[in-house]
């Protein structure tokens, strides 16, 4: 048969499923352009690959940002079934990533409702601040790990050479 090229899209920290990296050295509008020209040129079927699982946490806080979007609902039921069977979420597609990621919805009126801004830049910006903001897991000592420091079976590691 005809030779398929299937064209993977290693993301960087740029884009994740359902969401979008922190604008650490960026700005939001070198990340509004990375998101809409860049990969808004490629073709949609497009596998995006991210190298971290936050799909689940992403896909609830565009929930709160588009409460209606019922791909977004799907997508965060399935995302969580995955998670509960320790299966990976990664990839997605361009294609899906356009109907529940909010980052790449940002010229969309519920979004722009969400931010109170029309332009696309500053619904980002907004987004961004928001999704910092948005509830951070609390973080869970594994229990296995306290027993050990309890029981003092790290301390030759922690003891200053």
């Amino acid at each position: 048969g005809p030779l398929r090229v299937q064209t993977l899209f290693p993301t960087g920290d740029t884009l994740f499923v359902g969401g979008c990296g922190k604008f650490f050295e960026g700005t939001a509008e070198q990340m509004y352009v990375n998101l809409t020209q860049i990969l808004g040129a490629l073709p949609k079927e497009t596998k995006v690959f991210c190298g971290h699982e936050c799909t689940v946490r992403n896909l609830k806080f565009a929930l709160k940002v588009e409460p209606e979007n019922e791909t977004v609902k799907k997508k965060l039921a399935w995302a969580k079934q995955r998670d509960d069977e320790d299966l990976p979420t990664v990839p997605s597609t361009l294609q899906e990533e356009f109907l529940y990621n909010p980052f790449l919805r940002v010229t969309e009126e519920p979004l722009q409702k969400f931010t109170g801004k029309t332009d696309p830049v500053e619904v980002l910006r907004t987004l961004r601040t928001e999704k910092d903001n948005f509830k951070k897991p609390k973080e869970r000592p594994n229990p296995q790990a306290m027993l050990a420091f309890d029981w003092g079976l790290f301390s030759p590691f922690l003891e200053k050479k």
